[in-house]
């Protein structure tokens, strides 16, 4: 009985829109809780996680009825058609790939609702929990069991067809469903995502420490700590570099839906009118894209870093303006930095200045770091 319903619920998936289905038993993660429990002693985890090493590794905690786990994967674009450049004056930053489009969330949720209505049909005594990434569940060690892909050395989910470019979600259903079969296939020698790790946050192949993660950090409200702020370049949010440099990933960009396809002026914006961004138009502007979900005050710390990365002499103007006036500390203080490391005698003069009005002690330690960067004549 289940499984013809299992084949009837894998053809609709595919008629829904869903690139990949497999099927995962409600057994205890238990190779993945000793992980989660190392991370959490080594310091290595993001904070953003959500539940325990218990509620994260054990499904009939989180639904009693659990028997068994869909498990889904829709892939998304890796190359942007008509992509702008940066250039002198007009310099941009870059969202990560899976931040291009509308929020995953919402597209991975819709497609779940469509799929558990239909067991619902099928089966009226059908019930379930969706989760798409801020559940307790690791999406991925679920997608593993489920053979959609195996983990990569770079901590994705890797699949044969798609590579590591897909958007993952999941349903813990109260339905016997037969599970898949894991695939049998690994990384073999390949160490290149973890080589090129701009800071060195792939400890080694399968475990990363999300307190040096250029993803991670891209998402913090904070300063970003002074030794990270030359590996953040122009990125905006998240960091596609362990998954650019992945020989399973060559060849691979799919356009298979309309609504994971870019808007080049919001996936690789332009940095300077970022700076003075409103609440309302940011949320009007970007409010749509996962990249958005904490606030502006990250985008706009990380616009004015990449503004200093560039060293563009035409942002010092909008970067002065930003120092003096923004009533942000985070901010002021980030500006003098870029300002120091743009290094212009109209840089040198202003952080001066400003130093004379400036009570946080945060950013007049800023200050100081700029006027440090500026160069020895």
């Amino acid at each position: 009985m289940f499984q013809v319903l299992k084949e009837e619920v894998i053809h609709h998936s595919k008629e829904i829109g869903i690139d990949k289905i497999g099927f995962a038993s409600v057994d205890v993660f238990s190779t993945l809780k000793e992980r989660l429990r190392t991370q959490q002693a080594l310091g290595f985890q993001s904070g953003f996680e959500k539940g325990n090493p218990e509620e994260r590794t054990t499904p009939k905690l989180l639904f009693d009825e659990a028997q068994s786990i869909i498990s889904i994967a829709l892939a998304y674009p890796s190359k942007m058609e008509n992509a702008p450049r940066s250039t002198k004056g007009e310099r941009r930053g870059q969202f990560c790939r899976a931040s291009w489009g509308k929020d995953y969330h919402h597209i991975l949720r819709e497609k779940l609702e469509k799929l558990g209505e239909f067991l619902k049909q099928k089966h009226p005594d059908a019930k379930y929990k969706i989760m798409v990434d801020t559940g307790e569940l690791s999406d991925r060690a679920v997608a593993e069991r489920a053979g959609i892909g195996y983990s990569g050395k770079n901590c994705s989910i890797i699949t044969p067809e798609f590579g590591s470019y897909v958007y993952l979600g999941e349903m813990i259903t109260n339905i016997p469903f037969e599970p898949d079969t894991p695939l049998e296939e690994d990384c073999g020698d390949c160490t290149l995502c973890i080589d090129i790790c701009p800071t060195g946050a792939l400890v080694q192949g399968g475990q990363l420490n999300a307190q040096k993660c250029i993803a991670f950090l891209t998402q913090t409200k904070d300063f970003l700590p002074e030794h990270f702020r030359n590996e953040i370049g122009n990125r905006l949010y998240g960091c596609d570099t362990c998954q650019v440099v992945c020989p399973k990933n060559k060849g691979k960009n799919f356009h298979l839906h309309d609504e994971m396809e870019p808007d080049p002026e919001i996936a690789k914006p332009k940095l300077r009118p970022l700076l003075k961004m409103s609440n309302r138009e940011f949320k009007e502007k970007f409010g749509f894209v996962s990249g958005s979900w904490r606030g502006k005050k990250p985008i706009q710390r990380n616009a004015i870093l990449a503004l200093g990365n560039y060293r563009d002499e035409t942002a010092v103007e909008d970067l002065i303006d930003v120092m003096q006036h923004d009533p942000r500390p985070v901010i002021r203080g980030t500006a003098a930095w870029a300002l120091g490391k743009i290094g212009t005698r109209e840089s040198e003069d202003a952080i001066i200045k400003a130093m004379e009005k400036e009570k946080d002690e945060q950013v007049l330690a800023e200050m100081k770091k700029g006027l440090a960067l500026l160069p020895k004549v």
